[in-house]
């Protein structure tokens, strides 16, 4: 039996002053939260030898027992839901959130995604679990350019255009990052910085080159926003070389633009094994030590990979001080600080959040609405919506019933996925029948010539096909596994026995057929759309994609997404896939005729343009632009349209203009027979165009400001896009 001393209440008292006393005695003043934050992060540095010093610099942070640290995971994903970790909710790839073109549902889903991370930490640490993909720092958003339909992690970006990648990136970052000004609720990254979008084959070793017009047009601005507008947290340096020096140790786009020109404070992380490559592929340096040397001599505070191992080595052969890597780590450990990690128990917002907001109600129903917002319907000659009390429905294809088709890449998971098949079924009527059968592999004919699907699916009311393509055939490096080209798509057409069931289910009926096309990036669609009477696209919907998909197909929600990048009729209208030159891709010098426009989508409603008019007709170069314009819902249901503001200007002799250029853009919905007034507001940087030097040059003369529902462009019209209405602003 162990004796314990019954303690008086003044007795109790003492002890409790004793136990303060001597707390305040030794606790450590790096975890003293009322110290300010530099002097709690030099008082760790000072207690750590210089090898565990580098192994905090990375990715996979040891712990260090004898401070009681824990290790930490700086890796984790969180591109469209808390990725490759717990159960969480999975929202749209991020291609289909550029395709809502609306940046408060990008801040509320972010939201949702750092409420769920917390959720999912907090629950991990309780049970003493500190593993891989199980910390705060979130390497997300992804705002490369998609400036090249080959590339097969274009799905993971917002599109092509810089404008719509910004305003989308910094509502995700600010989303996840959170609102309270001493603590982070996750940290974000801007990556890949920067020119980097293919090969995926070459991107340990590519040199992309890109004039300074490219960078400051296209290439950096979205880096830009994401670091002055939303305050981002890290910054990941791409594997490739951009104009002759490695990303990870260049000069140029880490300390002349990134933190001198930028301001930028946070953390500069390595893509992982990027490190590795300024030896191995780039060639930049001859050994490990020389790499880790370089690499934080430009300013990479974090190495996603082991080359910092080298570190102590390279201080010891005097190629760095032990000071350049007491700075970096100094930098690095404001994160970790920032994000309350030793500041002990509920000590932030957030540690209270509880496992109840993972997956909730509130979450899957706000992942609907993105996958709602996101499809787009690219044909449609009256089929749809299709009543869901018709006497019979066949669905069939290969993605029907594929979990893939929801998923892209960088993907969570949970119990509760809809697939396109179970949507359908859910939301048919009693009294109605409905038939599945696959009918085709997804990338090669059937082995099997015996085929009853095609006779079966024409005796019927609507066939809907559900076909396209899923990240086995696009992707990363290494996670593509039926993809050729290490998830680049050399070809660019769907594969063919896709195309030819679809011809077998065509060939001689007059049967309606929907078809659902999934993907995250363009594809020839060019048969597709002359062999259905509907073409919807999907992109990867996430886990409440076959939900949705029925609520278009049946009229529950009219279609609203718009496209965030341009889908040419083939490949031999664009320049060389290695070429990072702008000059004949996207809609911005695009000179071909496109199969579908960038901003392109039909709706259920009628949606018309009028009354454009200009707060002052005449301007000063110094000054904005009021826009205004009338929006009228002439169709006959409710519905969301997306009003979308370009400018074109006067095109100079020896200068590249672009075509056309988003400036802006607002998500209205409109009732049968409302209008509304929608306003912008054009500031002189938005109107500015930028020279062959990289700067910014105000122009003088007239400027033509389009507002519409698609890019104001032939093609748009002749697709039954809505007439863009537009008028000349004279700059002085």
């Amino acid at each position: 039996m162990t004796f314990r001393p019954t303690l008086t209440l003044p007795g109790l008292a003492l002890l409790a002053l004793a136990s303060l006393g001597a707390h305040a005695q030794t606790t450590p003043v790096f975890r003293d939260a009322k110290q300010p934050l530099s002097v709690r992060v030099n008082d760790l540095i000072k207690q750590l030898s210089l090898e565990e010093k580098a192994q905090q610099m990375l990715d996979q942070s040891p712990a260090i027992p004898r401070l009681g640290i824990p290790a930490y995971s700086w890796w984790n994903e969180a591109l469209h839901g808390v990725g490759r970790s717990a159960p969480a909710t999975v929202f749209p790839q991020a291609i289909g959130l550029g395709a809502t073109f609306d940046d408060d549902l990008a801040l509320r889903e972010a939201t949702a995604i750092s409420d769920e991370a917390r959720a999912v930490y907090n629950a991990a640490i309780a049970k003493n679990h500190y593993v891989k993909y199980g910390g705060l720092t979130f390497w997300t958003p992804n705002i490369n350019i998609f400036r090249d339909p080959r590339w097969g992690r274009g799905q993971e970006t917002y599109g092509e255009d810089p404008t719509l990648t910004s305003r989308l990136g910094v509502a995700f970052v600010k989303g996840l990052q959170g609102p309270d000004p001493k603590y982070l609720k996750v940290a974000a990254c801007a990556k890949h910085y920067a020119v980097h979008s293919g090969p995926e084959r070459l991107r340990h070793e590519f040199n992309a080159e890109a004039s300074p017009q490219d960078l400051r047009e296209t290439y950096l601005p979205a880096f830009q926003a994401l670091v002055k507008d939303a305050n981002v947290e890290a910054v990941m340096c791409a594997y490739n070389s951009t104009n002759g020096e490695p990303c990870c140790g260049n000069e140029f786009l880490l300390s002349q633009v990134l933190r001198k020109e930028w301001g930028f404070r946070g953390h500069v992380v390595s893509d992982c094994g990027a490190l590795d490559d300024l030896y191995q592929g780039h060639k930049t340096v001859k050994t490990k030590t020389e790499a880790a040397a370089l690499a934080l001599s430009r300013g990479v505070d974090l190495n996603c990979g082991d080359t910092y191992t080298k570190l102590p080595d390279a201080v010891h052969q005097g190629l760095l001080k032990e000071s350049q890597v007491d700075s970096a780590l100094a930098i690095l450990l404001r994160t970790r600080f920032k994000l309350g990690l030793f500041d002990g128990p509920n000590a932030t917002p957030y540690d209270r959040l509880g496992s109840e907001v993972v997956n909730s109600a509130a979450h899957r129903a706000l992942a609907k609405e993105v996958a709602l917002k996101s499809m787009v319907l690219l044909k449609n000659n009256g089929v749809l919506p299709l009543r869901p009390d018709l006497g019979k429905y066949f669905v069939t294809g290969p993605n029907a019933t594929s979990v893939e088709a929801l998923l892209g890449n960088y993907y969570g998971v949970n119990g509760q996925m809809s697939t396109v098949l179970e949507g359908l079924v859910s939301a048919v009527q009693p009294g109605s029948q409905i038939e599945y059968k696959q009918g085709a592999l997804l990338d090669r004919p059937n082995i099997n010539p015996i085929d009853w699907t095609t006779g079966e699916a024409k005796q019927t009311n609507a066939i809907i096909v559900v076909m396209g393509i899923t990240g086995v055939l696009e992707g990363e490096e290494g996670e593509s596994i039926a993809s050729p080209n290490a998830g680049d798509r050399l070809d660019y057409n769907l594969p063919q026995n896709q195309i030819d069931f679809l011809k077998k289910l065509r060939q001689g009926s007059k049967t309606p057929i929907i078809a659902i096309v999934t993907g995250g990036s363009p594809m020839n669609l060019s048969e597709v759309h002359e062999l259905a009477d509907a073409v919807l696209l999907t992109w990867y919907p996430g886990e409440e994609g076959g939900n949705a998909v029925a609520d278009l197909v049946f009229g529950k929600a009219s279609p609203s997404g718009r496209l965030p990048v341009t889908f040419p009729k083939s490949l031999t209208q664009l320049p060389a896939y290695e070429s990072y030159g702008m000059k004949g891709r996207t809609y911005r010098y695009l000179d071909a005729e496109p199969m579908y426009p960038f901003g392109y989508g039909l709706s259920y409603g009628k949606f018309t343009y009028s009354n454009l008019k200009f707060g002052k007709a005449k301007i000063g170069k110094k000054e904005s632009a009021e826009v205004t314009v009338t929006i009228t819902n002439t169709g006959t249901v409710a519905a969301d349209e997306v009003a979308q503001l370009y400018l074109t200007h006067p095109p100079k002799a020896g200068t590249q203009t672009p075509l056309f250029a988003l400036k802006s853009f607002k998500r209205v919905n409109l009732q049968p027979g409302a209008s509304t007034q929608v306003n912008f507001t054009l500031t002189p940087a938005q109107l500015a165009l930028i020279d062959k030097t990289g700067s910014a040059v105000t122009p003088s003369g007239p400027v033509t400001v389009y507002v519409g529902g698609s890019l104001p462009s032939a093609r748009s019209l002749a697709l039954g896009a809505a007439k863009p209405t537009s008028a000349l602003l004279t700059i002085k």
